[in-house]
C-alpha cells in the first residue's frame, strides 16, 4: 500500500519529517524516500528498504538535509519521492494508491503530447511519474491535480512539495485517509495519525474524497471542495492500519476490540484461553476474551529484535522463513489446551496452515480460528493490500476451485454469509487448514464495529460491491 507524511514549519523541519515518516513503515515494503526544500533548492534521498528499517537506513542521511518543510514516503511500489520540473515549477510529489489504468493514461499521453515516461526495472512506467505527468497537463497545480484525480482508475492520495508549501490531496472516493495537523510554528499531514502524538501536533482537519489543500506554516486553505461520496478501505481498520491511528475519527484498536467482542457474540466456543495471532490478531483477539470472559494468553511469542514483518522481503519462500522464525510456541501453554485463535483475515493461508500444524505439533488439543473479517471473494483493485498475484491465489477461490472446478463465474453466493455455498467454502476452508472450527466475521458485524454506514465504506473484497 504505502504511506507518506509531509511537514511545513517556521524552523527546520526535518526531525519531524524523519520521525512522522518512519511511523508509516508498516505500510510498505520496498523503497523509503524523503524530499526538502530549503535554501540552496531540493534534496531528495530515496532508499531500499526490504531488509532494513527506514531509521537505520536514512539516520547517516539527516545531516545532509534539512529546510523548512518536506516530504517523506514509505512506498510498496516504486521509488519516490520524485523531483520534476515543469511550466508549473520545480516540485516533488509523492503518491499512494494504485493506478489501475496506467497503460491508457500513458497510450493517451503519448498520441495527444510529445513527451516520454521513464522505465522503472520491474518493465513499468512509474505509477508517480505517470501522476506528475498528469498534473502537468494544466496551468495550475490545482487544476492538475484535480484532472489527475479524476482520470485515475483505482486510487491515488498524493502530496505535492513546492518552493512555498505543500498541496495535500485525497483520493477521489477517499480509499486512503489524508489528515493534517497542527502545532504551534508547523503544519503536517499524514496517512497515519499515529505519527502526531509522540511529535506533539493535534489532528486538526481530516481531508474528504478529493479535497485539495494548499499547507504553509500558517495554515491550510482548501483549493478544492471535497466530493459527496466516499469509499474508504475497511480493511485499514482490519489489519494495515496501525492500532493507534484513526481514521474519520474512528481508532482503529477500538475497531479491533469491537470486531472480537461481536464474534464472541455470534459464535461462542467453550475454549480454555484466547489468543491472537501477532500483531494485528491481538486486537481483535482481546476483544473477543473480554466479552466472552475467557483467558487471554500468548501461545506464540514474537521475537522482534531482529526479525522483520513476515510480509517484508519480496520473496516468498523468505517471507515464510520469516514467519516460522520469528514466531515461538510456548509448549507448557498449548499442551492439551483447546486455543482459539483471533487472525485479522486469511489471504492465501499458506502461513497460517504452517502455524497451526506447529500448534498440534506442540500437542494442542483443539484450534479454533476466527477471523476478524468475511472471505476475501474478490482481489482487491483499488489499493493492491495483498500480495497474491493472482484472486486464484486466495484461499476462498481455491475452496470454490475444488468444490467446482475452475469454470466458476458468479461468485455472489460464496460472498454472501448464510448460503449452502458459503457453507461449503468455509468448511472446505477449516478443512485444509487443519481447523477444529472456523467462523468468519459476518459482514454486517465488521460494518458495525467500524461504525461507518455501509455506503461510506469499501467492501469490495469481500462482497464485489463497488
Amino acid at each position: 500500500m504505502g504511506g507518506f507524511f509531509g511537514v511545513v514549519s517556521k524552523g527546520n523541519c526535518i526531525a519531524d519529517l524523519f520521525y512522522g515518516t518512519d511511523y508509516h513503515s508498516h505500510l510498505g515494503t520496498k523503497r523509503g524516500g524523503m524530499a526538502t526544500i530549503g535554501s540552496d533548492g531540493f534534496t531528495r534521498i530515496i532508499h531500499n528498504i526490504e531488509s532494513s528499517q527506514f531509521r537505520s537506513k536514512f539516520d547517516p542521511d539527516l545531516v545532509r538535509m534539512g529546510g523548512r518543510s518536506g516530504i517523506g514516503v514509505i512506498s510498496d511500489t516504486d521509488d519516490q519521492p520524485l523531483l520534476i520540473r515543469s511550466h508549473l515549477g520545480d516540485y516533488a510529489i509523492a503518491t499512494v494508491g494504485v493506478v489501475q489504468n496506467a497503460e491508457a493514461l500513458t497510450g493517451e499521453a503519448f498520441r495527444n503530447r510529445r513527451m516520454h515516461l521513464s522505465e522503472m526495472g520491474s518493465g513499468g512506467i512509474n505509477p508517480t511519474e505517470l501522476v506528475a505527468s498528469l498534473i502537468n497537463m494544466e496551468d495550475s497545480f490545482e487544476a492538475g491535480i484535480s484532472r489527475a484525480l479524476a482520470e485515475i482508475e483505482g486510487s491515488c492520495s498524493l502530496l505535492v512539495l513546492t518552493r512555498t508549501g505543500i498541496y495535500a490531496a485525497r483520493d477521489r472516493r477517499g480509499r486512503t485517509p489524508v489528515i493534517i495537523g497542527r502545532k504551534d510554528g508547523a503544519m503536517a499531514v499524514t496517512f497515519e495519525t499515529c505519527a502526531f502524538p509522540n511529535l506533539d501536533y493535534k489532528t486538526d482537519k481530516i481531508l474528504g474524497p478529493g479535497e485539495i489543500v494548499f499547507i504553509t506554516a500558517e495554515g491550510y486553505e482548501r483549493r478544492k471542495e471535497p466530493e459527496s461520496h466516499m469509499q474508504i478501505c475497511s480493511f485499514l481498520w482490519v489489519y494495515y492500519g496501525y492500532p493507534a491511528s484513526s481514521y474519520e475519527g474512528i481508532n482503529v484498536e477500538a475497531v479491533r476490540n469491537r470486531c472480537g467482542a461481536l464474534l464472541a457474540r455470534r459464535f461462542p466456543t467453550a475454549v480454555d484461553f484466547v489468543a491472537g495471532i501477532p500483531d494485528s490478531g491481538i486486537g481483535h483477539g482481546l476483544g473477543y476474551a473480554n466479552e466472552a470472559h475467557i483467558p487471554f494468553k500468548r501461545p506464540f511469542v514474537k521475537y522482534s529484535p531482529t526479525w522483520a514483518r513476515s510480509f517484508m522481503p519480496q520473496h516468498q519462500d523468505i517471507r515464510d522463513l520469516v514467519a516460522c522464525m520469528k514466531l515461538i510456541p510456548v509448549r507448557e501453554l498449548i499442551e492439551g489446551k483447546r486455543i482459539l485463535f483471533c487472525e485479522d483475515s486469511i489471504v492465501r493461508g499458506t502461513q497460517l496452515k504452517d502455524t497451526i500444524q506447529r500448534l498440534l505439533d506442540a500437542g494442542a488439543g483443539e484450534i479454533h480460528m476466527r477471523p476478524a473479517c468475511p472471505p476475501l471473494v474478490y482481489g482487491c483493485k483499488f489499493l493492491n493490500f495483498s500480495r497474491s498475484r493472482s484472486e486464484m491465489d486466495l484461499a476462498s477461490r481455491q475452496a470454490v476451485r475444488s468444490l467446482e472446478g475452475s469454470d466458476v463465474k458468479d461468485f455472489s453466493e460464496y460472498a454472501r454469509a448464510g448460503t449452502a455455498k458459503y457453507a461449503n467454502m468455509e468448511e472446505s476452508i477449516r478443512q485444509r487448514l487443519n481447523l477444529t472450527t472456523l467462523k468468519y466475521q459476518v459482514l454486517d458485524d465488521l460494518i458495525t464495529a467500524i461504525g461507518l454506514p455501509k455506503e461510506k465504506l469499501c467492501t469490495y473484497c469481500w462482497d464485489g460491491a463497488e
